[in-house]
């Protein structure tokens, strides 16, 4: 936290990459590593997307920590016996410990674990979606989309980071501002970049080009939890998702696309966010709503164009151990 209030990320990360050739120790594998997420955490919701749309789920494995976690870091109090079937951890920590005894930063997801010494690899989340879709190519389905082609590389990377800025972290800064002053800078900062979006998506279906990039990747899971967590619980209260239509046809077509939707649990998002934070919802009480049916309605984003997968095509379903509630 800064000094004026404002909410400072700490984006002092794991860098160690799994890369083709293995430059930094670490090289692809199948069945080597494990990728440990949370269903409520949007950062862990990128890698879950692009695991998903990679086709990499016989590759690498997916551990699910619970929503709830407390200052030593996210636990598996959903697994049989409170501990990950396949690193045989109760605890993501202790992967982060057994990499680095006394890691003295943030046990954050998306986590990757090097399965055969329980260390983890990185959490590099911006990095970890990158390589899942370009250093794991041999071992991506056939149909797996490109989803930072070349061509655009330069204009998602200056999206993306529009995004991060100003509605990713956006959020966290107006829900975590210890001033007033920083706060109402962080909720300018957020919806003149939502109108921004508002006006963008009005006339195109995705965020670059004509087909799902890396940039759709890292909006959408904030505009997934906007209504049920951000409008509310984090005080961005100018209009909800809903009343935002280009937005929320946007939201709703990728929520739609296989890959996309289907990584969303909105119980264990709740969860999460109101249960943990209790300086800012001290009672712990869970909202009942919204209601969440509205994702399901149609979005007439079609007659806009594109291609969702480019040349490539939809991943099948999820694997029955990895479904979330469906919503009908």
């Amino acid at each position: 936290m800064a000094g004026d209030g404002e909410f400072k990320r700490d984006r002092n990360y794991i860098t160690t990459r799994i890369t083709a050739d293995g430059r930094d120790g670490y090289p692809v594998e199948p069945g080597r590593y494990r990728l440990i997420i949370a269903r409520a955490c949007p950062w862990a919701n990128r890698a879950a997307i692009v695991r998903r749309l990679m086709g990499l789920e016989d590759v690498m494995s997916m551990g699910i920590a619970g929503p709830l976690h407390d200052e030593r870091s996210w636990s598996f109090h959903l697994d049989a016996g409170g501990e990950d079937p396949v690193l045989g951890i109760e605890r993501l920590q202790e992967a982060f410990f057994a990499r680095q005894p006394g890691y003295p930063r943030g046990i954050t997801v998306p986590a990757i674990v090097d399965i055969p010494t329980g260390q983890v690899v990185t959490n590099d989340f911006v990095q970890m979606t990158l390589d899942l879709g370009q250093e794991w190519a041999a071992h991506q389905r056939d149909g797996a989309p490109d989803l930072y082609p070349e061509k655009w590389r330069d204009e998602i990377d200056d999206v993306a980071d529009k995004v991060f800025q100003d509605v990713n972290d956006g959020v966290y800064k107006c829900g975590f501002a210890s001033s007033q002053e920083a706060y109402d800078r962080a909720y300018q900062q957020l919806w003149e970049r939502l109108d921004w979006l508002e006006q963008r998506l009005g006339s195109r279906r995705y965020l670059v080009g004509d087909t799902i990039t890396e940039a759709d990747v890292r909006l959408f899971p904030t505009l997934a939890r906007f209504d049920a967590v951000y409008h509310g619980h984090f005080k961005c209260n100018r209009q909800k998702l809903t009343e935002l239509p280009a937005l929320w046809a946007y939201a709703r077509d990728l929520f739609q696309t296989p890959g996309f939707g289907d990584t969303i649990d909105f119980e264990q998002i709740k969860a999460h966010y109101y249960v943990v934070h209790r300086t800012i919802n001290p009672t712990g009480i869970v909202p009942q709503g919204p209601d969440a049916s509205g994702w399901l309605t149609p979005h007439g984003r079609e007659q806009l164009g594109g291609r969702p997968f480019g040349d490539g095509t939809p991943p099948g379903p999820p694997q029955r151990s990895e479904r979330v509630p469906s919503l009908i």
